[in-house]
């Protein structure tokens, strides 16, 4: 595992205030050489989707010379997080995740991909979009950068790359996923209990309610498309709560855990899931 921080130059990337394009290409060849396609080819979908470079994407970048406390706090989160991450997966699960991690002035689309550039799996993190959302602290960070290797270990050792191919099976999939990339990172912190979501009571009204949450999943599958589904994502919400789904998908794999190893539950199938399900229901 490599992780590289690449910010600390990223104010030379703008002139009297201003992002320069030209810059910000050069720097990309010099630090992530490959990743300046892909993030420009990502951009360029975003902009025949509708969204604009002037409105959408130009502000966000032009916000991060403007918010220095936030920048010092996001990076030194970056820094807690991956502070002896390697060691602490290896004690953990006797090997490492093959992954290169940039902490990277991007081009706004995400603050977390999870993409192959050069023949390697990396995580980009892009520090924008980071200071957008305000996702500068540690709990955020592990969410993007823990989770996400949660998501790559189970790639990696697993099945993680398989897919459902019916639509309900797909998010009963996703469910799985989501609870894999958890448990991973709560196993990584050393807390079972342990959620980034877990903010402003959300922990606690999942635990009271989690009966609701999987009669609800349960009966909205069948039925369930990718835009009324209400479980993942922080765009969406369950009750008034968002993330709902990553919440029941660790609980599921925690039931699975009393009677398998995390190693085996990796290995499962869309057609092994679904004969589990209903036990944890």
């Amino acid at each position: 595992m490599n992780i590289l921080d690449t910010t600390g130059n990223i104010l030379t990337l703008y002139e009297s205030g201003h992002f320069n394009t030209e810059k910000w290409k050069a720097y990309m060849d010099t630090f992530i050489p490959g990743a300046k396609e892909l993030c420009l080819a990502d951009m360029q979908d975003c902009l025949r989707a509708g969204f604009t470079w002037e409105k959408d994407y130009l502000p966000v970048l032009n916000a991060v010379i403007k918010s220095e406390d936030k920048l010092e706090m996001a990076i030194s989160s970056f820094y807690e997080v991956t502070s002896h991450l390697e060691d602490n997966i290896i004690t953990r699960f006797g090997k490492s995740v093959e992954a290169d991690i940039y902490l990277y002035l991007g081009l706004c689309n995400g603050a977390g991909w999870v993409t192959t550039i050069g023949g390697k799996t990396t995580v980009l993190l892009g520090i924008e979009k980071i200071l957008e959302l305000n996702w500068c602290g540690v709990d955020d960070m592990n969410g993007l950068i823990i989770h996400e290797l949660g998501h790559v270990y189970h790639s990696q050792y697993g099945n993680g790359t398989k897919k459902a191919e019916i639509l309900p099976d797909r998010f009963l999939w996703q469910l799985f996923r989501e609870g894999v990339a958890m448990v991973f990172e709560q196993e990584v912190l050393g807390d079972p209990e342990y959620f980034h979501q877990d903010k402003n009571g959300w922990k606690k009204w999942c635990d009271s309610h989690i009966d609701l949450i999987k009669e609800s999943f349960s009966g909205d599958l069948k039925t369930m498309t990718h835009e009324n589904q209400r479980y993942f994502g922080d765009w969406v919400n369950f009750e008034g709560h968002i993330d709902t789904g990553y919440y029941l998908g660790t609980e599921f794999v925690r039931f699975l855990l009393k009677s398998d190893s995390f190693e085996n539950i990796i290995m499962y199938d869309i057609d092994k899931v679904k004969s589990c399900i209903g036990a944890f229901r």
